[in-house]
């Protein structure tokens, strides 16, 4: 489960990477949290286009209050359920999520650390994702998981389903079989840099509460 990202590149490089023609100027911070804002490149009317969004499907649960706030639910476990395959069919409705780390808790209970992952010799890549519109958040987007590969397990058993620059096309496009492969293959072990650190897990005043992944 990923609860924490980076996008430490300006508006420009994000644009000119993905191929976008409008930079956002967006009040996304440098990390990304669920439920806080953040950028996604999608495409409309044959462009791409980068738009800030927050990162999570509003989701309440039957056991929650009527005036509780929903919980942000920001992985995908399977492309397959109920909650995603309509969207997921629907080309219009995926989006690529801009990343330069994504990060895992690591270590005991309490004590908690930062392992950051990127990918080699990529200073931005493509995290595969669905968005939508929903009422009580305006647009809103989830990020695709899948079973980790070896250069991830000793932290975690799950990671974000990357995309190769040349994939890009095939994740806005592709039919459904070709985005279910996607969530079905391994990321190659030897393209994943891993950097433990001694950063606290929880640094902000309030933790991003534990989300259901979906």
């Amino acid at each position: 489960m990923c609860n924490l990202y980076t996008v430490r590149k300006s508006a420009a490089e994000v644009a000119a990477h993905f191929g976008v023609a409008n930079p956002v100027q967006s009040n996304a911070g440098e990390e990304v949290y669920p439920g806080t804002p953040g950028v996604v490149v999608r495409e409309t009317a044959g462009q791409r286009v980068a738009q800030s969004m927050t990162w999570g499907f509003p989701l309440r649960l039957k056991t929650m209050s009527p005036t509780a706030k929903p919980k942000p639910v920001n992985n995908i476990a399977d492309l397959r359920k109920g909650m995603w395959i309509g969207l997921a069919r629907k080309p219009e409705w995926r989006c690529l999520i801009p990343v330069t780390e994504f990060a895992e808790a690591e270590g005991e209970k309490g004590s908690k650390t930062r392992t950051w992952f990127s990918v080699k010799d990529e200073p931005i890549f493509a995290w595969a994702g669905l968005w939508r519109d929903s009422a009580e958040w305006g647009p809103v987007y989830s990020g695709v998981m899948t079973d980790c590969n070896e250069a991830i397990r000793p932290v975690h058993d799950r990671m974000p389903v990357l995309l190769h620059r040349d994939e890009y096309d095939q994740w806005l496009h592709g039919g459904f079989d070709d985005i279910l492969a996607f969530q079905e293959r391994c990321f190659p072990d030897d393209l994943i840099v891993m950097n433990r650190t001694d950063e606290p897990w929880v640094k902000r005043r309030a933790a991003a509460a534990e989300v259901p992944l979906i």
